[in-house]
Parts: C-alpha cells; sequence; structure tokens
C-alpha cells in the first residue's frame, strides 16, 4: 500500500506521524518498505509474515471494543474531553511555597 493511500485510509493522521509510525514498524519487522528510484518517489509498504500473524489478533481486539455499550463510550468520551478542574486545582495547590 503506498503512503498516500494509508494517510487516507486513516483519519486525522499527520504525514509526520504516520511516517514515524511505518519506521518503526518497518524497525520490528511488522511491515516492509519498498522505495521505487523515480520521480515522483514511489514508496509502498506491506505487511510481513510476522505483520500477517498480528491480524487474527488485532481483528480479536477490534471486535471486543464494538461489544463495548455505546451508552459507556459515549459518556468516557465525554470525561476526557471535558476539562478537570479538581486536578487543575490540585497541579495549582502544589505549586505554592511554603
Amino acid at each position: 500500500m503506498r503512503f498516500s493511500e494509508l494517510e487516507r485510509a486513516i483519519p486525522n493522521i499527520t504525514q509526520k506521524m504516520l511516517g514515524q509510525q511505518l519506521r518503526s514498524l518497518a524497525v520490528d519487522g511488522i511491515v516492509v518498505r519498498t522505495a521505487y528510484p523515480q520521480v515522483p518517489p514511489k514508496v509502498e509498504y506491506c505487511l510481513t509474515p510476522w505483520g500477517q500473524s498480528l491480524c487474527p489478533t488485532l481483528d480479536g481486539i477490534l471486535k471486543w471494543a464494538d461489544r463495548r455499550p455505546a451508552q459507556r463510550r459515549k459518556r468516557n468520551s465525554q470525561k476526557s474531553t471535558a476539562p478537570n478542574r479538581e486536578r487543575r486545582r490540585v497541579a495549582d495547590s502544589s505549586n505554592v511555597v511554603r
């Protein structure tokens, strides 16, 4: 799969982060990076057999996450985006010199 295809397939990822993750996956032997000597540059990524062996496990995790009740997912996403005033108050009080 080409870099630009991966970029389109993964919403809200920056080019920098995608590049870092792909390099890390290549170092770990999960993907293979193939660069073609042409203009414009063409680079493709594919899963190694080791990377393909992760697919059933990742599919299981996705199925597990999909079974989580929608109401609980919604409640947790609201908590993570709401400011935590108590935490901020504690952090501010720890800066007081006594």
